[in-house]
């Protein structure tokens, strides 16, 4: 399996060996785990928005968030 990301933390593609998986799948395995990683990414970051705004009482820091 391999994994490309920007630095921005968005994944630009999955590729997984067709060994591992049925070969008729393989494109919509690939395009499911896109999404579900680019998800989680947001979550993430809202997650941390939240955090983080408990922490400096909502304060907006530059360079932070």
């Amino acid at each position: 399996v391999c994994v490309t990301i920007t630095g921005d933390k968005v994944v630009k593609s999955v590729k997984i060996s067709p060994e591992v998986v049925f070969p008729d799948e393989v494109e919509m395995l690939e395009d499911l785990i896109v999404a579900a990683f680019n998800q989680a990414m947001k979550n993430l970051e809202a997650e941390s928005g939240k955090r983080m705004g408990a922490v400096t009482g909502d304060i907006s820091i530059p360079g932070l968030i």
